[in-house]
């Protein structure tokens, strides 16, 4: 009987570091070098922009393995706990915001293109147009819904305490003129409500996944607004995953030649390579 129950405890033990495991990073490297980099990323641009950039890597060894999300949140909670090697979906005021809500210790290993945020028509077909009292749609992401509300002060709409800056949000608007009523959103959710919107104010991933280009937007972000400068979208991993397998192949192609050639050939403008700045 004290063999048996010996025995049990050693699959026991031998169950629960194997459950342990599945915080440890994804990445595999083989013994013969090849390595297996498992990535989230939303599917509009940015998975299919991986897609390109893993032709490359396969000829140096490494297999791409892109896993597609439709939030913004899963693929940072999977990163942080092991579930994947990294993510390429946000930008850094994001990612500082969602670290410091989550407790996730997450960082940039660098930047590859940049998606102007456009305001795009529901039931206004014009900024012109916007009555009174309109609805107006916007992230419900703190950085994403500051950068919406620095548009809509660009084009007149509504007036911001300068002291805001991109941390802006609903509380900053000092000069409502047409006493909008401006509506936080899931960002996801903002395509599929323009029907019951006057205006929305999309970022571009999710407006390229509903049919929408640049040329549909009313306004879109100058390019050399503060967004601009700030919003650029990044590639993520667990601090302390920096020099993983693979990751630094990963950054020198999706900063190369091929993958901002194939955005500027594919976008029609609603996404740009930083590297081609």
């Amino acid at each position: 009987m004290k063999k048996f129950f010996a025995i049990l405890l050693t699959g026991v033990l031998t169950l629960g570091l194997a459950a342990c495991g599945g915080s440890e990073p994804a990445a595999e490297e083989a013994a013969d070098g090849a390595v297996t980099l498992k990535i989230g990323a939303t599917p509009t641009p940015h998975a299919e922009i991986l897609s390109v950039a893993a032709e490359e890597l396969a000829a140096q060894g490494i297999t791409l393995d892109i896993v597609e999300f439709t939030d913004y949140v899963q693929p940072n909670l999977a990163t942080d706990s092991g579930d994947l090697d990294a993510n390429f979906f946000q930008h850094t005021p994001y990612l500082d915001q969602f670290n410091a809500d989550q407790g996730t210790d997450l960082v940039s290993v660098g930047t590859v293109h940049y998606e102007p945020m456009g305001i795009f028509a529901g039931t206004a077909a014009s900024l012109d147009e916007i009555a009174e009292g309109a609805k107006v749609g916007i992230p419900n992401d703190g950085t994403n819904g500051g950068r919406a509300l620095l548009l809509l002060e660009a084009n007149g709409l509504i007036k911001l305490n300068p002291e805001a800056g991109i941390s802006a949000t609903k509380l900053d608007v000092v000069e409502n003129p047409l006493n909008l009523e401006i509506i936080d959103m899931e960002a996801a959710q903002l395509p599929l409500s323009l029907g019951d919107l006057s205006i929305a104010v999309i970022n571009g991933n999710f407006a390229m996944q509903h049919g929408l280009a640049v040329a549909d937007a009313l306004a879109i972000e100058a390019a050399d607004s503060l967004a601009a400068e700030t919003y650029g979208n990044i590639v993520s991993v667990k601090a302390g995953n920096e020099a993983a397998p693979g990751v630094a192949e990963l950054m020198q192609v999706l900063q190369g030649e091929a993958v901002a050639e194939f955005i500027a050939n594919t976008y029609g403008g609603a996404v740009v390579s930083t590297t081609a700045k």
